[in-house]
């Protein structure tokens, strides 16, 4: 308990990421410098890396598994795919806490044959785990050969710019959180090119979406339609990280506010007392989405009526805590109380 307690007041001791170079997203070349191998998040990080060094990318044409049940369609072959993304962010992140080449030519291998083989939908959910892409990128770019730079650049600029198209005009569930991971891809995406139109579109975009999806007293549109926590959480993951990306820059996305009053803050203020105990919910009982049901009834047990698991929030008010520092108190509460773990880069930022 005591290296738990001590554990997670150290994650978020050094504060708010610092302003980073303009065509990066979020993670620098210096990136993890100074972690020392034996460190427990960069054994992880190194074992996971370890295992992948002779594993072959697996990407394909097409990712789909939203709206899906399992057995169905193509659902299990898109999953098995989504396991590079994991894997691709483990490499880049043993490269720079290591230098070893054996890291970054993987990892370059692996972000080469996604370039090559996908070929974007533009669904936000079946995209969303991209990100893990974008930040590998950031994490090898300064290192990789020229060719492949220019191939990756125009990769994630076709990507923003699909993104920031579609939301121009009215695409599917666009005051949902499907919204959200589009901000997210777009943002992320433009920032990596350092393209200064691109940027002012995702940042437009960003305030539209705070100002239809989040409430001027914090609730999200999800939480009234779903009924669930899971998609609060599902809403601002994506918006913390577009938020995290802009402060990289020296952005505060966080703290705008719509003119109706509403804000990323103000969210992050509304589900706290879920996130430390103080209330307690249970999910999906009066969901207004048939397909809420469908899976449950599917065997999906986490669309049954259950009770709202904080471990959720881990990742949620550890992004926040890497913005703005008001949030580093509540982080270390979740993460103590759950016993669970923020993703490793988030981990090794917050160093």
């Amino acid at each position: 308990m005591k290296l738990v307690l001590c554990s997670a007041a150290a994650l978020l001791a050094l504060g708010a990421v610092p302003a980073s170079a303009q065509d990066q997203a979020i993670l620098g070349p210096g990136f993890a410098r100074a972690v020392p191998r034996e460190d427990p998040v960069a054994r992880r990080v190194l074992a996971r890396a370890d295992a992948a060094l002779t594993r072959p990318p697996g990407a394909i044409p097409e990712l789909h598994t939203e709206g899906t049940l399992p057995g169905k369609g193509i659902r299990e072959v898109s999953l098995k795919a989504k396991e590079d993304q994991g894997v691709v962010i483990a490499l880049g992140l043993a490269w720079r806490l290591t230098g070893d080449r054996r890291y970054l030519d993987q990892t370059a291998r692996y972000l080469e044959n996604w370039a090559d083989i996908y070929h974007m939908s533009f669904n936000p959910i079946d995209e969303t785990g991209f990100d893990t892409l974008i930040l590998a990128t950031d994490l090898t770019e300064a290192d990789l050969d020229p060719r492949l730079r220019a191939k990756l650049d125009g990769f994630w600029r076709r990507m923003a710019t699909g993104y920031l198209d579609a939301m121009d005009g009215k695409p599917k569930n666009s005051h949902t959180n499907w919204q959200s991971h589009r901000i997210k891809l777009a943002t992320m995406a433009a920032f990596e090119t350092g393209d200064a139109t691109l940027i002012a579109r995702a940042r437009a975009a960003f305030r539209k979406h705070v100002g239809s999806n989040i409430q001027p007293d914090g609730s999200v549109f999800d939480f009234h339609e779903r009924d669930a926590l899971h998609y609060v959480t599902y809403d601002l993951d994506p918006l913390l990280m577009a938020a995290l990306a802009a402060r990289a820059h020296g952005e505060d996305w966080v703290g705008w506010a719509s003119p109706s009053g509403s804000s990323l803050a103000g969210a992050l203020a509304w589900l706290e007392p879920y996130a430390t105990g103080e209330k307690t919910h249970i999910e999906f009982v009066h969901s207004q989405i048939a397909f809420d049901r469908e899976r449950a009834e599917a065997g999906q047990k986490e669309y049954a009526a259950h009770p709202w698991d904080p471990g959720n929030a881990v990742n949620t008010y550890m992004l926040a805590s890497l913005i703005r520092a008001e949030s580093r108190g509540v982080a270390v509460k979740v993460i103590e109380r759950t016993k669970r773990r923020p993703i490793e880069w988030m981990e090794l930022l917050g160093r």
